[in-house]
C-alpha cells in the first residue's frame, strides 16, 4: 500500500502532466486585432443559415474547434514545434499544416494560445523544407525521424495556405515579435511564384517538382488550388501583378470546364491537363486514383475555395460558377440532402450513395452565395452539424468541416495587408 506522501506525490504528478498538456510554457495571446468571433462583413450579397442565431453559429464553430484541436494538434516531436496529425501512415502533410496555421489565426481570441500554437506550427514548417525550394514545405513527414520521409518535395496546396496564414498572422498579431510574419510571408509567396506557378500558362503547378521536362504534369493543375482570395492578398503583399494573371487563368479554366465538360452540372474535375492547349479533365490515375478526372476528394474543396473569393471580394464569376453547381444539385437531389454523393462524374452520375462533411462543408459555403438558397443552405448546414463527428471522420473531413464552419459563421477574413 502506498503511503499518504506517495499518494500526494502521484496526485501532484498528474496535475503537472495535465498542465503540460494544456499549455506548459505557452503565453496567452496579447495582440488580437481580429479576435474570434469576428463577424466579417462579407462583400458579396450572401446569406447565412437562419435556422440558428449568430451566437449559435459561433458556438458550434468554437465547440468543434476545441474537439478538433484536442484530436489533431500535436507536440510530440520537438518541444518548440507543433504539427497537425494527418494519419494514413504519416505524422503530417503540408496540406494539413497550412490548414492548421490558418485555423489558429481565425480562432485567436477564442483560443488563448493561438499565437503560441501558430509559432510552433511555423517552426515545424521551417524545419521541414522541400529539397527543391527550401522556402517551401516538404509535403509529407512520416514520423519524427526525418530520415524516414519518403519524399521531400513540395505540394502547392499546402504552401499556398501556409503563405496566406502568415499574412493572417501579421494582421492578427503584428510582425514585431520573434517571427517577422510579413517578411516570412513575402519569402514563401515569392518561392511559390518561382517554383509552383507555371510562367507559360499562369496556372498553379502541382508542386515544385513539376517542370517542363515532364509536360504531362507541367501543364496539369489541381482545381482545389484555385484560390483567388489568396492570390489577391499575395499580389498586394508582394506588389507583384503576375498574381492577377493567375486569378484570371483560374476563372478561365473554370469557364472552360463548365462550358465544355459539365454543361449540366457545373462540376469541375480534381485535375485538369493540357492547360497550354485544350484544357481537359485528367484521365484515370493521372496522379492519385481512378477518379482524377471527376469531382472527387480534391475538387470537393472547390465551392469553399471559390466561395471565399465571392464572400471576401465579390467576384461575380465565383457566384456564377457556384450557382451552376447549386442549381443542378438541388434539382438532381429533389432537395434531399441525403441524396448527395461523396463524389460525382462530371455528367452528374454519383460515385457513392452516401456523403460526409468532406463534401457537405464546402457545398454549404457555396450555397451562401445566392439568396434564393436559404432553405437549401439551412438543410446543408444542419447536415454538416450532424455529419462526421471526430469519432467517425478523419483528419481531412473534420478539418474541411471546421474551415467551412469558420466561413459559414462569418469568421473567415482577409488579411488586407
Amino acid at each position: 500500500m502506498k503511503s499518504s506522501k506517495e499518494i500526494l506525490s502521484l496526485f501532484l504528478s498528474i496535475i503537472l502532466m495535465t498542465s503540460c498538456e494544456e499549455g506548459e510554457n505557452l503565453t496567452p495571446d496579447k495582440i488580437k486585432n481580429i479576435p474570434y468571433p469576428s463577424h466579417t462583413n462579407y462583400t458579396g450579397v450572401y446569406i447565412k443559415p437562419d435556422n440558428y442565431s449568430q451566437s449559435e453559429l459561433d458556438n458550434h464553430t468554437g465547440t468543434f474547434y476545441t474537439a478538433w484541436k484536442n484530436e489533431y494538434l500535436k507536440n510530440d516531436c520537438k518541444r518548440s514545434e507543433y504539427y497537425i496529425y494527418s494519419g494514413n501512415g504519416a505524422n503530417t502533410i503540408s496540406e494539413a499544416h497550412g490548414y492548421g496555421m490558418m485555423i489558429m489565426c481565425f480562432m485567436a481570441g477564442f483560443e488563448n494560445y493561438a499565437k503560441s500554437y501558430f509559432d510552433g506550427l511555423f517552426n515545424y514548417y521551417k524545419s521541414h523544407p522541400s529539397n527543391i525550394n527550401s522556402h517551401l514545405m516538404d509535403w509529407q513527414q512520416l514520423s519524427c525521424d526525418e530520415s524516414t520521409d519518403s519524399d521531400d518535395d513540395a505540394a502547392s496546396d499546402g504552401d499556398l495556405d501556409i503563405a496566406f496564414s502568415l499574412l493572417l498572422a501579421h494582421k492578427q498579431w503584428g510582425s514585431e515579435g520573434e517571427i517577422n510574419y510579413l517578411a516570412e510571408a513575402g519569402t514563401i509567396i515569392n518561392a511559390i511564384m518561382q517554383d509552383e506557378i507555371n510562367p507559360d500558362t499562369w496556372t498553379v503547378k502541382l508542386g515544385d517538382w513539376s517542370d517542363s521536362g515532364d509536360p504531362d504534369y507541367y501543364f496539369g493543375t489541381r482545381t482545389s488550388d484555385f484560390i483567388p482570395s489568396h492570390f489577391r492578398a499575395f499580389s498586394v503583399a508582394t506588389n507583384n501583378p503576375n498574381w492577377n494573371l493567375v486569378i484570371e487563368e483560374c476563372y478561365n479554366l473554370i469557364s472552360i470546364m463548365q462550358n465544355t465538360q459539365s454543361v449540366t452540372t457545373g462540376l469541375v474535375p480534381d485535375f485538369i491537363i493540357n492547360t497550354n492547349t485544350t484544357p481537359f479533365p485528367a484521365g484515370q490515375n493521372y496522379l492519385e486514383d481512378i477518379y482524377d478526372g471527376d469531382y472527387y476528394y480534391n475538387a470537393c474543396r472547390f465551392p469553399w475555395r471559390i466561395g471565399t473569393d465571392y464572400l471576401l471580394n465579390g467576384d461575380t464569376r465565383a457566384k456564377l460558377a457556384l450557382n451552376k453547381i447549386n442549381s443542378w444539385l438541388l434539382s438532381s437531389t429533389s432537395g434531399n440532402i441525403l441524396a448527395i454523393s461523396n463524389g460525382y462524374h462530371l455528367n452528374g452520375t454519383p460515385i457513392y450513395d452516401w456523403n460526409d462533411a468532406t463534401f457537405i462543408g464546402p457545398l454549404t459555403v457555396g450555397a451562401m452565395t445566392d439568396i434564393t438558397n436559404q432553405n437549401w443552405l439551412n438543410m446543408l448546414y444542419e447536415e454538416l452539424l450532424t455529419n462526421n463527428d471526430l469519432q467517425d471522420g478523419d483528419y481531412y473531413s473534420n478539418t474541411i468541416k471546421l474551415l467551412s464552419m469558420i466561413t459559414i459563421s462569418g469568421n473567415y477574413w482577409n488579411p488586407d495587408i
